[in-house]
Order: C-alpha cells, then structure tokens, then sequence
C-alpha cells in the first residue's frame, strides 16, 4: 500500500469499475433537479433515486460516479473537531437491476487488494445480522477470513428510510492499528475510537418495506455503494483527518500564507483554519452550480458559510477580504475533476468577493449595535428581538452572535429568535401553487409502458396523434367527457411543453363531437413524455382515439419573440456590462419575459439605453436564427453559452442569430431577428445579492406598452392643467416645490405649538427626591419636534426629567431629557426611555441627557408614561 494524491484515487476509482462495464457520469450538479426534498445534493445517489424508482431511465444499468456533496447540520461543529466538514465527493458504482451482491463485494475487494495494495489483514467487513448470504459470498468466494467478518444489527447493517425500496448493508472497514486505538482489550470495530475506520458501504436494495415491518423481495434488486474520497485520501496517505489531505492541505496552506497563522501552533487559530478550509471548499462549489448568497434556502446557506469563513478569518486577525483570493487554490487543486470551475474562475471571485466586502460592512455594523446594547446596560440574556434585529437588519448569523457573546457570558433567546424568524418566513414564503399539469398527476402515476412523445412543434402547429394515456386525478383512466379536466398523453404532439423556462402553449384538441381545451403542456420528470392539460368542453374520448391538435399560433408567436429576444438581451448585457454577465434563470411568457442574470450592482440609465439600443439594432439587422444539432463539445467550441448550473446530454441543440448571439436551447424562436419587430426594457432590479432582473417586451406589447404610458402622461398633464406634454417634468417640480414648501410651514407652525405647549407641560408639577418629572403625550408632532421639546425643557430646568410620547400611523415615539442637576442626582434619559419604551412593546436607548425609543403598542402609552416617576427615582443617587 503507497500514498496516493486524492486525485489519482478519484480517477483510479473510476477507471476501474468503467473496466467493469460501468458507465462514468461526471458529478451531477449540487442542486438537485427536479426534486424538493432536498436543499442540496448530499449524497452519491441522491441525484439517482430517479432511476432506483424506474421513473427515469439510466443511461446504462451499470454507472459509476464521484459526486460532489454538501452537509450542514453539524456546521457548528466544522473546525471544533477535525472530522467534521460540510463538502465532501462521494464515490460510488451502482446498479440498476443488473449485478448485485456476488459482483459488488467482489469488486470491493479486487479495487481495494489489488488495484490500492492495501493488506488483506486490515480490512475487516461488516454485514448484516441475518445476512447469511453476504456472510458466505465475502467468506467463500471473496475469500475473507471469517475472523474478519463482524454481523451488525439493523440500526448499524441495514438501509431503510419508510417505505419503499430497502435492504442490508456491508461495511468495510479498515483498521489503524493498536495505537489509534482506545487501549481497550475488546476494541473492535463499531467501537467509538479512531481505530477502525469505516471506508465504503456497500447497500444491497433488494427489498420493498411496507413501512410496517413486512419486506417484499424486489424483482431486480439493486446496488448503491458509497465511499468519501477524502476518508479513503486519510487512509491511503496515513493521516488523521480530512485536513490534512493533499489537496486540501495545500488550500489551508495558502490561507496561513495570508493570515500569517500557521496550523498546528495553537488549537483556537486550527479551529479558525479549519472552518475557512472547509468553507471556502463549499462556497467555491456551491457557486460553480449557479447557487448565490442570498436570505432563503440554497442562497442562505451559501451566505451563512461564507459569513461564518470570514468571521474566522477576523478571529486569526486578518480583517480585509481575502477568501476571494483562496478559490483560486480551491480550483486549481480540483482542476483535473473538474475543469467547468476554471470557466467560472472570475464569476466565482467575483461573487465571493463582493460578497466578503459586503459583509465587512454588515459585521462592523453589527458589532457596533452588539456594543451598545451591552455598554446601555449590564445584560445577562439577549433578547431575541435584538437578535433577529442583528440577523435582519445587519445580516449577523444567530450562531455568530452566541459565539461572540458567550466570550462575554451572556447568553441569547433563542427559542424567541426562533418564533420571529418563523413569523418572517410564513409572512414571505411563497406559496407553491399546483398548476397546470401538476394538479392532475402525481409523481407516483405510472407512464412507464407509454411510449415517449415524438415533439413536432418546432416546424408545425398542427397535427393527427393518437391518444396513448389518460389521467384524471392521478390515476389512469379509459376515457374523460364533458366538463372534465384530464392529462392526456399523445403519440406525438406539436405543442411545446413547459422548460428552460419557457411556458408550454395551449391550443384546442378535437375528434368529432369531442372538443377539448389544452390549458397547459408540462413534461414527465425525464422530459420524454408530454403531458396536455385539458378541459373537455364537448363530447368524449378514448385511449387509442386519433385527435386533430392545433396550437394557439398568436399565442406560440408570441412567446417565440420573447424567447428569441431573452437570447439578444443576454449577449447584448455581456457586451455592455462584461463576461461576468450569466443567466440566472428566466421565464418566457406570451405577455412579457424576465431575465435574471448576474451582476453586482444596477444598472444605470445610460446602461439600460445601450443595452435596449443594442437589442434593437439587431432587430433592424434582420439577422437569420438558425437552429442544429451538434455534439455538445462542438457546441463549446463555437461558444455556445449554457444555462449557468445545467446539465446537459452529448448532444445539444444550438441556436444562434448569427454571431451575436450562439446558445444551447431547446425552446422555440422566430426564423429572423426582424420577426421581433420592436424591443423594450420595462424594469429593472434586483432579486438577490449579486443577481439582477430585467422584465421585456417586444412586437405589439412595446406599442401596447409605449400607449399605456402615454395615456398616463396625459392624465398628469390634465391634473396639472399643462397643454403641452413636454412641459410635464417642469410642471410636476414646481408641484413639488409648492407642496416642500407649504410642508415646511407646516413643520414650522407645529414646532411653534409644541414648544408652547412646554409651559402647559410643567404644571402642576412638583419636584421630588430633588427633580422635576415632567411627562405627557403630544398629539400630531414627529420624532424631530418631540426631541426639540424634551431638549426646551431640560435647557429651561435644569432639575427637571422630561419624557414625551407621540403616536403616528399606530407607531409611537417616546423622547426623554435630562437637565444638568438631575445628571448629577444619578438620572439617565437612555435608559429611562428604554424602560419605558419596554412597557409599551419597544425599545431603545441613548445619551444619558437626550436619548430616544419606538414601540408598537399606542394603547399602551399611558400606562408607560405613568411608570416613569417610579424608574426615574429608583435610580437617584
């Protein structure tokens, strides 16, 4: 056994088990496709349960793959120990219904003996309990001493998750020696210490579970194997952890090159080093596949783990960004595997770096609200307000904030934090809605002896199919009539099915007497199969039925504009903002399109003219769109740019208008750029850190479009007795320039009757305990006047403590002041106002002789006023 680079093992892996007839797939992307029952890939089959479930097709029943994977419950614990990361490439072979379990240890063990040379004697197996089977196969035809075999029960041997496919599992394990371990006489494998090290897992799905305890056997059992590279790298090159493994060594060590901190001197700066390692490791990646930072799912956890990275780096002393700087390591050690990372190089500095500036900014902010909170007053529980106001306002990460305060021993209220954060989510989730296809089948409809559709719809509108399926309610019916909604499936059909963002058409579908409206056209999960949503308006059909289909072709004009101008907008953003520029997904309607695409700013007005211009001097060009089919690395060298994240087949469908703009696509589009007639932007914005959008339009929308706002600009015209409407802009300024002023009189009169009203204010009161406590609500003044009378009254008795209240649209304001002598006597307007804001739902705080608050409760503006004589004298000296 020789140290092995953790590259050679990946391609060793491969190399082999393609020499067992598996076909290589490269790593599928960290975001799963078509699957919400995860954020991201965590597996080496995760991305496969498609083919295990017979809902897709495999490209070959024998695959291997080394899939790139991403872990985040235990982030917290990435760094404190060495064991834990939240990246990670699993390595794998799998079968579907073809070997299993006389070829898999097998193989195992060949890949292991012979091909890595490791020693038979170290390598210990773990098998199901009840696996008799798996016990002779590894005993008596592998050839594993029977010594070395250990049965394990169903918690440790045995793949089940609910109901559905299941089976056992066998382990292998390879042993450190005596001194990695615990020193126990009976230390074997399973045990807790670091001396067995379990490196693959071989699961033999060859059972259907109930979910109640009763297994079926599978007709064609399968076979999902996985091991952690980076576990079988410690192995292979004798190290402890994932740490200090070749590849990722050599990332830490351009860390410490920045830093100045070196790893192994102190355990507090490893933990640092580890987390910005395994981070950056992560965020590169994650990036790669098109996720960005963002406040939701993929994005938040992007965001989380490279805020947690630079905090770290900021504990090791280095306050400037610099994780922009390690991705470049990050790649050139994950070249060979994976070259689409040196495309994206710039983009993912980019990101990564406006990403790490915007932070600093963020955690600065953050640290100086944290300050204040803690210097206003000795605090042992921060309250969970204050922490959702850190994590919403100043994007300060919740575990961030307990790491920071536990230093000082004050804890968080979490379970508060918790309520609000779910308060925020309900009150932003968007909810899923079933639509078109999606209301009528379920994933589990079987279509599996349905034959794929054959698309027609990119030369005809028209065409005579045969009906192959019916579906009403998730289930497959014989026939539908009148005023029943139902999927039907065609031989062949010539309208599109929504993808790539392009909505599917509608249309009429008729045979006889019957008569159906086709509302929406979606895909099966493989995209192989096309599903027609339809409302029978007449009449009754039949599976085996011929029917004459007709896509609403205005409709289908339409959308192939806005598609074809999507593909001008993208390349002319390229040549006005730059390369960086990459589509971050979009949607194609009849009506209008947006555009989502990656940039860091937005854009200006000079930009969006240029942009707009560009489009439509290729409009006027009347440049030819042309569409082929060609391997995709032809495609490449064409320059053909791809969706950012998507995976595509060998063979792609390229169109191109011209040289201007070349792009993989499966969607449809006019014959000339002419055919657009007229381009329009009509906003601009943005969606997500480092992600902008651009709704459009073209043909008789933009005329639509420029007459809906001439029509407005008449309107203001009529309101603002202005013939001419180029006179709008100057008529509209001096509206606004009466309305400041006539504002400004206002304000005036009001602080003028504020201010009278101090003397009213001061009546009747006393003073007490050496000080004047003046209180009172004041009616239809702003936070400004309320201050100027607090500061009126605390220069005009220098004894006196005023607090005022006032309420504006349900939120209420409270002031408080502080003369000199009642300074000296102990009294502090900060945290007078925070306690009585408190009794008001509030808070806030201040100067010891000016300070303001908010609340939300304006019933509750009296009983806090009251309060305050008690706070003021409870803390005189």
């Amino acid at each position: 056994m020789k140290w092995t680079g953790l590259n050679e093992l990946r391609e060793k892996f491969l190399e082999f088990f393609e020499s067992k007839g598996c076909l290589r797939l490269p790593s599928f992307s960290l975001v799963p496709k078509d699957d919400n029952s995860l954020l991201l890939i965590n597996s080496g089959m995760a991305p496969m349960k498609k083919y295990f479930t017979g809902e897709v097709t495999p490209p070959r029943k024998r695959v291997t793959t080394c899939q790139k994977c991403i872990r985040t419950p235990d982030i917290e614990r990435v760094g404190i120990t060495a064991r834990h990361g939240t990246f990670f490439e699993m390595l794998g072979n799998f079968s579907f219904g073809d070997y299993f379990k006389h070829e898999a240890t097998a193989w195992a063990w060949e890949f292991f003996t012979k091909v890595l040379e490791m020693p038979p004697e170290k390598l210990y197996v773990s098998i199901y309990e009840d696996d008799d089977e798996a016990f002779d196969i590894w005993t008596k035809e592998v050839g594993v001493d029977p010594s070395h075999m250990v049965r394990l029960g169903k918690e440790d041997n045995f793949w089940e998750h609910g109901s559905g496919p299941c089976g056992p599992c066998s382990e292998i394990y390879f042993d450190r020696g005596d001194e990695k371990g615990c020193g126990r006489p009976d230390c074997h494998v399973g045990c807790e210490c670091d001396r067995f090290v379990e490196v693959w897992n071989l699961v033999f799905t060859q059972f259907e579970s109930d979910g109640k305890g009763n297994y079926t056997p599978l007709e064609h059992p399968n076979i999902d194997t996985g091991m952690g590279l980076e576990r079988l790298a410690c192995v292979m090159q004798g190290v402890d952890n994932l740490f200090l493994v070749d590849t990722i060594q050599n990332i830490m060590k351009h860390i410490s090159q920045i830093t100045g901190v070196e790893y192994g001197r102190d355990e507090k700066s490893d933990v640092s080093l580890r987390v910005i390692t395994d981070h950056i490791r992560s965020t590169t990646f994650m990036i790669g596949d098109g996720v960005l930072p963002s406040n939701e799912g993929k994005g938040y956890v992007l965001r989380r783990l490279l805020r947690r990275a630079a905090r770290h780096g900021r504990l090791l002393g280095y306050n400037e960004p610099f994780l922009y700087k390690v991705c470049d390591t990050v790649i050139k050690e994950n070249l060979t595997a994976y070259p689409e990372l040196k495309e994206k190089q710039e983009f993912i500095t980019k990101v990564i770096k406006v990403e790490e500036e915007s932070f600093a900014k963020t955690i600065d902010q953050g640290f100086k609200m944290l300050n204040g909170i803690m210097d206003n007053e000795d605090v042992n529980v921060l309250s969970g307000e204050d922490a959702f106001k850190l994590n919403d306002t100043y994007g300060f990460p919740i575990d961030l904030t307990k790491e920071i305060l536990s230093e000082k021993g004050i804890k968080v209220d979490v379970e508060r934090f918790r309520e609000l954060m779910k308060e925020q989510k309900k009150r932003s989730r968007d909810a899923r809605k079933n639509a078109g296809a999606d209301a009528w089948i379920s994933d589990t409809t079987d279509l599996s002896d349905v034959a794929n559709t054959e698309f027609v719809g990119y030369t005809e509108l028209k065409s005579t199919s045969k009906v192959l399926a019916i579906v009403k309610d998730g289930v497959r019916v014989d026939s539908i009539g009148e005023g029943e909604n139902a999927i039907i499936v065609l031989d062949k059909t010539p309208f599109y099915g929504e993808g790539g963002g392009q909505v599917g058409d509608t249309g009429v579908m008729e045979s006889g007497s019957f008569s159906a409206d086709v509302d929406n056209t979606t895909k099966n999960p493989s995209g192989t199969i096309y599903l027609h949503a339809c409302t029978v308006k007449s009449g009754s059909i039949n599976v085996g039925a011929e029917v004459s289909t007709a896509v609403d072709e205005e409709r289908r004009a339409d959308i192939t504009r806005n598609h074809t101008a999507a593909h001008l907008l993208q390349s002319a953003l390229r040549e006005v903002l730059g390369n960086h520029v990459q589509q971050a997904g979009q949607l194609v309607s009849d009506d209008y399109f947006r555009f989502d695409f990656t940039h860091f700013e937005a854009l200006t007005a000079k930009e969006l003219i240029e942009v707009q211009d560009l489009v439509n001097k290729k409009i006027l060009e009347a440049i030819p769109v042309t569409t082929q089919e060609m391997p995709i690395e032809e495609a490449k060298k064409l320059g053909a740019m791809a969706l950012f994240g998507e995976k595509y087949g060998d063979v792609v469908r390229v169109v191109s208008a011209g040289d201007f703009s070349v792009e993989f696509c499966g969607g449809t589009h006019v014959k000339n750029t002419a055919n657009l007639g007229l381009f329009r932007i009509r906003q601009e914005g943005s969606v997500a850190a480092g992600v902008r959008r651009i709704e459009a339009l073209t043909g008789m929308g933009v005329l639509k479009y420029i007459n809906g706002m001439s029509a407005v600009i008449m309107d203001v015209c009529s309101l603002l007795k202005i013939a001419n409407p180029k006179a709008v802009v100057e008529g509209v300024q001096k509206a606004e320039q009466i309305i400041k002023e006539q504002q400004r009189e206002i304000n005036e009169l009001n602080s003028k009757l504020a201010v009278a009203q101090i003397g009213q204010l001061f009546a009747g009161t006393t003073e007490e305990h050496g000080v004047r406590v003046v209180t009172g609500k004041v009616d239809k003044v702003n936070a400004d006047i309320l201050r100027t009378m607090c500061e009126k009254a605390r220069d005009f008795a220098p004894k006196c403590v005023c607090v005022l209240a006032t309420e504006n649209d349900g939120k209420v304001t409270f002031a408080a002041a502080c003369g000199k002598e009642a300074l000296a006597l102990g009294a502090n307007a900060g945290k007078i106002v925070k306690a009585v804001a408190q009794k008001a739902g509030g808070n806030g705080g201040g100067k010891p002789d000016m300070a303001m608050a908010g609340a939300k409760q304006p019933e509750k503006i009296e009983e806090a006023l009251d309060s305050v004589k008690e706070t003021v004298y409870a803390m005189l000296k």
